[in-house]
């Protein structure tokens, strides 16, 4: 494998165009709705796929048709499965998806969320790759100290490159302190712009990034959503413009932004060339419902950046 995706794996039911003033005593109108599969590791790993790389991931997912519809996905984009868990005793997560007008949204999660599939126990089913993408730091199976601490260490001896994107808590809530040990075994970390602020506490995207590199990270990357992204490590800083496109719906674009940024790093490329793709990738993303809906493969992107 060149990446193995391990983090949550989810369905999303989106509802785009949702008009809160109701036509019956309980009953709601919106433009569309539609059941995407989702969760950063399912759309890091179907991105990655599409992109070229040899693709597995490690995920929990229930025996229910939920499940079987993330197989599906999956497998169509050429991501190995095989290493996915599957158990009755848990159903597979299902997220309700609010999406606004202009491609912003809000999530609603259930009990179903806070599964800790304990990866720490599977080293040998992601010890074999290339790079390893952490798609939910600070949400399970990464909300706990002792597991981040075990993956991470057993992937840098695997000589595993770690790219590590983030998440807001939702149970389970984690200080950047509560992972000293971890974040300096993290290559590049991937923060949206919310995410930087609340675990950091600063303001700024060059103090939100200082705030990880302080702390031991080699490289972060702060996602900015319409206006580009932010890069620094020990050596420099440069920022870099979003792309200018007509969003449809924001779902996913950060998770197809960290795929096309690793795997342009796996290619060779310079760290700025690797975001201008990634800034692609994650724009490409945006123009239609689903995270996994528009991008289709590396081509794409390249005629994408060659017409702007």
């Amino acid at each position: 494998m060149d990446i193995i995706c391990i983090g949550m794996a989810l369905v999303d039911s989106i509802i785009k165009g949702f008009d809160p003033h109701p036509v019956s005593a309980s009953g709601y109108r919106a433009a569309s709705g539609s059941l995407n599969v989702g969760g950063e590791a399912v759309n890091e790993a179907m991105a990655a796929a599409k992109l070229g790389l040899e693709t597995g991931i490690l995920c929990s997912l229930g025996e229910d048709d939920a499940g079987d519809m993330i197989i599906g996905a999956l497998r169509r984009c050429g991501v190995d499965t095989a290493r996915v868990l599957r158990s009755s005793e848990h159903q597979t997560p299902v997220t309700t998806m609010f999406v606004h007008e202009d491609g912003t949204r809000r999530s609603i999660t259930n009990s179903a969320h806070r599964y800790n599939f304990h990866p720490e126990n599977a080293v040998s089913r992601f010890s074999d790759a290339r790079a390893l993408i952490l798609g939910s730091l600070f949400r399970a199976p990464f909300d706990e100290p002792a597991v981040i601490l075990t993956v991470l260490r057993a992937a840098k001896e695997a000589g595993q490159l770690v790219f590590a994107d983030t998440k807001m808590p939702n149970f389970r809530f984690l200080t950047l302190d509560d992972l000293g040990d971890s974040l300096p075994l993290i290559d590049y970390i991937t923060p949206n712009e919310d995410e930087a602020r609340y675990y950091s506490g600063k303001e700024t995207p060059e103090e939100m990034a200082d705030a990880f590199l302080s702390r031991g990270v080699r490289n972060v990357i702060v996602k900015l959503g319409s206006r580009g992204c932010f890069f620094k490590n020990r050596e420099g800083s440069f920022s870099l413009p979003a792309c200018e496109i007509r969003a449809v719906d924001a779902t996913g674009a950060g998770d197809n932004f960290v795929a096309g940024f690793a795997s342009e790093i796996l290619r060779g490329a310079s760290n700025a060339d690797a975001l201008r793709f990634a800034n692609a990738c994650g724009a490409i993303c945006t123009t239609a419902v689903g995270a996994g809906t528009a991008l289709r493969d590396r081509e794409q992107v390249l005629r994408f950046l060659h017409g702007m």
